[in-house]
């Protein structure tokens, strides 16, 4: 809704709040709020840092590394910022990040030493992760908001569910020999950078777009910030709500059929962990986990700072051990700051 002001006829004109902000143009949604673009700075002193530690750090192939890397774990960054938008939260991405290509390996994969079944061609392989990703949020959606159960323990379920279902169905062991159909996403380049990338930045371009000039973008804001006015509003919050649990489960397993084709294989722990990077990223990129409040601007920024800091740590020879106690370290920085600057990321 669009910020309402109370006129002092004695006092001379002033600006309204919503001035003061960045905006898209056109747009009622700020593109980068100042938490947001506090980031920027910090992402600049790491570049600049890593470039003392190594001379290696700016150089063109160490950063499309970076950002290729980063690309998988970003859509579920995206998927989750969508997510806590509406004040809702989903833990079995990174699950469904490891069974939607885990399935789809099982069926299109040659019986034998690639440990599948060989029943589809390699066709089916993308088709079959995203429908697989699709009915994994569909299920999520029912039981969130047509049962409405608590949306942490359902996705924490469901998390369990699938990580168990990849380690059956793979037998513990690893799919490999994938057909070319599905390394492609991973493996392929366009004008000369990694097609995950662009891939990567299309999506959240599309995302700061629906969230910023769309009505269905400001929906998301108005159901996380108050639900009850948002449905006195008109606006048919179940349906929004079920878009964007699905939505978020076929980025996870697009994410998931990124990382496949990059490593040309699908472990059975694929995914496992990463939803604390996920949740790290988020958090510090702004994103509320009270609901209604953060930018897809932020998100990027979060896991863009993340990645950067990781690789400065590799480069500088620290072991990779330590870059879990960072991540936490840093959400809780980022409380820390938040509280400080008035700002409330979570009550």
């Amino acid at each position: 809704m669009p910020d309402t002001t109370v006129a002092d006829p004695s006092a001379p004109d002033r600006p309204t709040t919503a001035s003061h902000r960045l905006r898209l143009i056109g747009g009622r949604i700020p593109l980068a709020r100042l938490r947001d673009l506090a980031l920027v700075p910090a992402i600049v002193i790491i570049a600049v840092v890593g470039q003392i530690v190594s001379p290696v750090f700016l150089q063109t192939d160490n950063l499309l590394n970076v950002l290729q890397t980063m690309s998988e774990i970003a859509l579920l960054v995206l998927a989750e910022t969508m997510i806590l938008i509406v004040k809702k939260m989903d833990l079995s991405l990174e699950s469904t990040m490891g069974l939607a290509p885990g399935v789809a390996a099982w069926l299109v994969v040659p019986a034998g030493p690639g440990h599948g079944l060989g029943l589809l061609g390699g066709g089916w392989a993308i088709p079959l992760t995203l429908a697989v990703g699709a009915l994994v949020g569909a299920v999520n959606a029912l039981l969130i908001i047509r049962f409405g159960l608590n949306g942490f323990i359902v996705t924490l379920g469901m998390l369990i569910v699938l990580r168990g279902g990849l380690t059956g169905i793979s037998g513990g062991q690893t799919f490999f020999r994938l057909p070319p159909s599905m390394l492609y996403p991973g493996t392929a380049s366009w004008l000369g950078v990694p097609a995950s990338i662009w891939i990567c930045l299309t999506l959240f371009a599309v995302a700061v777009v629906v969230l910023g000039w769309t009505s269905f973008g400001r929906s998301l804001y108005a159901i996380g910030g108050n639900l009850d006015a948002a449905k006195a509003a008109g606006i048919r919050t179940e349906r929004v709500l079920a878009i964007v649990i699905v939505t978020g489960s076929v980025l996870a397993a697009l994410a998931g059929l990124l990382l496949s084709g990059r490593l040309a294989s699908v472990a059975s722990a694929q995914g496992n962990g990463y939803i604390f990077t996920v949740f790290a990223a988020a958090v510090i990129g702004g994103i509320s986990l009270n609901g209604g409040k953060g930018t897809m601007f932020g998100a990027f920024t979060g896991i863009l700072l993340l990645f950067m800091i990781q690789n400065v740590l590799t480069l500088a020879g620290i072991p990779a051990q330590w870059i879990g106690a960072l991540n936490g370290l840093i959400i809780l920085a980022a409380l820390i700051v938040s509280r400080i600057t008035g700002g409330r990321i979570q009550d």
